[in-house]
């Protein structure tokens, strides 16, 4: 099997009930409250892998205050290696703070804290054990240039770069040229495209302009209508699987760390994406974001009684 790397970021997540959102200078009680050591796109979808059995490394950093430090175990309790991790002194690390009010709307506010020293300079302290591996999977969570510089050297080496474009930002167009694959969700592929994606065709046309800016392939992540592979040849609907969805959240980085396995495992590229969206249907069926990420043997199981929606 080859070898993934995610290069990435961390977040301490907090989540908080309440029966509606404060005014300015409001105060108001949450009725349930929640702090998982686990989040960030890219510590999300190398515990997926390693949950998946992957050969996995985690590349990003973490401060050494508010248990930044206990992140490290949750990576290796999961199978991941993280001697490419650095834990800063006197930082907080990534941290989200999430409100979810009665309808479900919810606000998120996100302190990037440590993510935001990933920089050139440490991806060139870690670069043997870096480009040994083969698969690499980045997201926007950390300093754009360093995705930048590393999208550019691996692509000079021949490496498979996967962009997960989350939070989209409209000034990636330099790193597109570096990636394999991209894969935006509905919401992020119109910010991208800067227009609405509502059909099929719709769908050619926004992805289509990505593929123009240089991505070689495009894979939009629909949720419940599953997937879309946009390449110069034309597009392909991959149907989602019908599960019990309770909680859709890291569904989409489950979806990109069970493509990346298949990839890693020699897979073709529909079969890849078929895999990754079992990976990502099974998550929605449990609460929680890590916690919820499926086994190899649970998705396995899975696909032995699954079908796909219509």
């Amino acid at each position: 099997m080859k070898k993934i790397c995610v290069i990435g970021s961390f977040n301490i997540d907090m989540f908080g009930g309440v029966d509606s959102f404060p005014a300015v200078g409001e105060t108001v009680f949450t009725t349930s409250f929640d702090l998982f050591v686990g989040g960030g796109k890219g510590a999300n979808q190398a515990v997926a892998l390693g949950r998946l059995g992957a050969d996995v490394r985690m590349v990003g950093m973490l401060g050494d205050r508010f248990y930044g430090p206990e992140y490290l175990d949750v990576l290796r309790t999961n199978g991941v290696q993280s001697d490419t991790v650095e834990v800063v002194p006197g930082m907080f690390p990534g941290a989200a703070f999430v409100a979810v009010d009665k309808k479900g709307d919810n606000i998120l506010f996100v302190h990037s804290g440590a993510n935001l020293l990933v920089s050139v300079d440490f991806i060139q302290r870690h670069w043997e054990r870096i480009a040994a591996c083969d698969i690499f999977l980045l997201q926007l969570e950390i300093p754009f240039a360093t995705n930048l510089h590393a999208a550019r050297e691996l692509k000079r080496l021949g490496k498979t770069v996967i962009l997960d474009p989350a939070p989209a930002r409209r000034y990636t167009d330099e790193i597109f040229p570096f990636v394999d694959f991209a894969t935006p969700n509905e919401v992020e592929l119109a910010q991208l495209a800067g227009m609405e994606v509502d059909r099929e065709d719709s769908i050619a046309r926004t992805a289509g302009t990505l593929l123009d800016r240089g991505v070689k392939t495009v894979i939009a992540k629909l949720g419940k209508r599953g997937a879309y592979i946009v390449t110069p040849g034309g597009l392909t609907h991959v149907p989602a699987y019908a599960v019990e969805a309770v909680d859709p959240t890291a569904a989409g980085d489950s979806f990109n760390a069970g493509f990346a396995l298949a990839l890693a495992e020699g897979r073709g590229l529909q079969e890849s994406v078929e895999f990754a969206n079992a990976v990502a249907g099974l998550s929605t069926t449990s609460m929680g974001a890590q916690s919820a990420m499926p086994t190899r043997d649970q998705v396995g199981e899975f696909l032995k009684t699954a079908r796909r929606r219509a």
